[in-house]
Formats: structure tokens, sequence, C-alpha cells
């Protein structure tokens, strides 16, 4: 990366900035940014931040002469530090806090967090490996030094794919500028999953809700409906991801809010149950509905077919029949007012001759290509 990697456009700001930005979110009070290179241009960003920096006269002689530096300004009454690289803004503050969490629950030297199987960024460092660490003269620097402290180590598994994320060339900041933290990735829809021992036939079910969301919501904003296609694309990637569990909407919702993940925390919800009169505002919410009670198993299906089996199941109890009747009474309302929106029937919509060419492109979508 030829360029200050510090200082680079961030969505509002820069990546220096949602770097700090994610320890404060998570209570971390006493920030240190080591600074050498171009440091002039950074010293202003920080005072500004009211962050304390640390010159490292020596940094031409790499990455770990600089974490000296910082580790010889500590007062004697640290108990441990986290450790993150200026470039890596994407860190969610909740993984800050479960690191945090685990540190004071077990006697580990060293807490790493771990995405898919991976080692990320920030380690938290116990003040027990201070010593080890400012006698240490190894060129392959402190890597080295923490791979041989292994049996001092705790992983704490995080839903969290900003701790393997850096900008160390411009393909990588290219990519992680297009990345949201109010939604989940790809990867870590799949971590949510895992995490929740979640059923291949669900997961099918859900990308195909997601693709169904998906392609209302572009085929609405193209009508003048302005709808985040993103978030009720995720939305619908994770909207079972506690099937099974009682009340399973709000479960979910409650995972993915911990994550930081509000917005999709919100539609998850309800998908379930939503209260959608004629004349309300479409959005993501009701776009999820809409698609969840259009797909059955991983098959798109119509309304009617979707809840022809339920209205027969339930025919001799009138309180959960009284349910699933206010639910397709819900969906159509919804089809209606998407219907009208676009100038076109939902059949019209996903006719089974344009369905080989959808699901090609869901793939597409799914696997990032």
């Amino acid at each position: 990366m030829v360029r200050f990697k510090p200082l680079l456009p961030f969505g509002d700001t820069n990546i220096i900035t949602k770097a700090i930005e994610c320890f404060r979110r998570a209570g971390i009070e006493e920030i240190t940014v080591v600074v050498g290179h171009r440091a002039s241009e950074l010293m202003p960003v920080l005072e500004r931040l009211q962050v304390r920096h640390v010159f490292n006269a020596e940094y031409d002689q790499g990455m770990f002469s600089s974490i000296v530096a910082g580790l010889r300004t500590f007062s004697p009454e640290t108990e441990a530090f986290f450790l993150l690289p200026a470039d890596m803004p994407l860190v969610r503050s909740h993984t800050v806090r479960l690191l945090v969490r685990a540190y004071q629950k077990n006697t580990a030297d060293i807490v790493y967090p771990v995405f898919r199987g991976r080692r990320g960024h920030p380690p938290l460092i116990s003040s027990r490996l201070f010593p080890v660490i400012l006698a240490w003269h190894n060129p392959a620097g402190l890597q080295q030094l923490l791979e041989q402290q292994q049996v001092k180590a705790h992983e704490v598994k995080v839903l969290d794919e900003g701790i393997l994320l850096d900008a160390d060339t411009p393909a990588d900041y290219n990519r992680m500028t297009l990345l949201r933290r109010d939604i989940p990735t790809l990867p870590e829809c799949y971590a949510l999953w895992d995490k929740m021992n979640v059923p291949d036939s669900v997961i099918l079910h859900s990308k195909t809700v997601a693709a169904v969301a998906r392609n209302l919501a572009v085929r609405l904003n193209r009508a003048g409906v302005v709808l985040d296609a993103d978030l009720a694309t995720v939305a619908g990637e994770l909207h079972d991801v506690a099937k099974g569990q009682p009340d399973h909407a709000r479960v979910g919702a409650r995972l993915l809010k911990k994550m930081g993940c509000g917005k999709v925390a919100a539609v998850v919800a309800q998908h379930s149950d939503l209260d959608f009169k004629t004349g309300r505002p479409l959005d993501e919410a009701a776009i999820l509905y809409l698609a969840d009670k259009m797909v059955k198993g991983n098959r798109i299906v119509t309304i009617d077919e979707r809840f022809r089996e339920p209205m027969m199941k339930y025919t001799a109890d009138t309180a959960v029949l009284a349910t699933v009747q206010k639910r397709l009474l819900t969906a159509q309302t919804i089809a209606k007012a998407v219907e009208q929106a676009v100038g076109a029937g939902l059949a019209e919509i996903f006719t089974m001759e344009g369905r080989a060419g959808f699901y090609e492109r869901t793939e597409r979508w799914a696997t990032g290509e």
C-alpha cells in the first residue's frame, strides 16, 4: 500500500479514527497510538481525538520496535493491553468486550479472537509478558515470541471477520470500504449458522428467502421505493438462525443485536409476525416477511400454496388457525402493495422461465462472485 494507511478515507472519516472508535465503544478508555512514519500528519488527528500518542524514533526497524516503544510508556498498574495494527478498522466492539470477559475468567497470558478457525487481532496480552517482550531481541518480532507462549494462550471464537481484515494492499482496502459493519458479511453468516448448529435444510431455505427478498428489493428500488437491498438480503440469510428455539425470531434478533447489527436484528425479529396494514410504506421487514411466505423448503411457491398445509393442519385448533389466517392476510396485503408499486404480479416477477437465471444470479451473490 503506497498511500498512508492510517489516514485513508473510510466512510465519513478515516481508518485510524474507526480503529480508535471500536475500543471506545467497548469501554476501553486508555488508548495509545504509536507513531513514526509521517508522524507530523497523524499527530494533529490524534490530538483532535484526544488520544495519547507515542513517537517511535526507530520505526524503520519494524513493527516490533513500535510495540516496545508503546509498552515502555505503560504505567506499572497496567494489567494487560490490546494490540491492533492501525490498518484494521473493522473489528467489532462486541469482540473487544468478549476478549475482556474471557481474560477476566481465565489465567491465560494471551487471549486471541478466532474467526472460523483463524486467529486475528487484537490479541489481549497480560502484563506478565511485559518483561519477556521488552527483553526480546529476535528479528522475527512479536509473533515468534507469542508462538512460544502457546500453553499460556486462550482462544475466543467470535462472529467477526473484521479481526482478519487489514489494508495491506489497494485491493484489500477497496474491499474493506465496501463492507458494512451494521450487517454481517457472508462469512459471518456462515459462522452464525455454525454457532447455532443450523441444519443444511434451513440454510438452503434461508438462502432462497434471501434471494427472493433481494429480488423484490431491487425491483421495488427500480420502481422508486427506497429500500436497503443488502439489509433485506442478509436478514433473509439469517431470519431462521435460531430455528427450533421458542420464539426463534426474537432469539435470533437478540444475537444479532449483540453483534452490533441492530438493523438486521429489527428486521429478523418481525419475520414471523408483522403488523402490516394497507397504506403502510413498504420496508425491509415487510419484504422479508413476504419473501419468507413465498418459499416452501427451498422452492418458490405461491402464497396460497405456502399456507395450504398449515390451514388444513390446524382446522380443528381455532387459536392456531386464527394466527395462520392473520399471517396469510398480512402476506397478501404486502404482496398487493408490492404488485401495485412494481406494476407487475408476483407470478410475473418470479416466472418459471426466469427462475433458472434467478437462482444462478443468487448463487453468484452468495459466493461473492
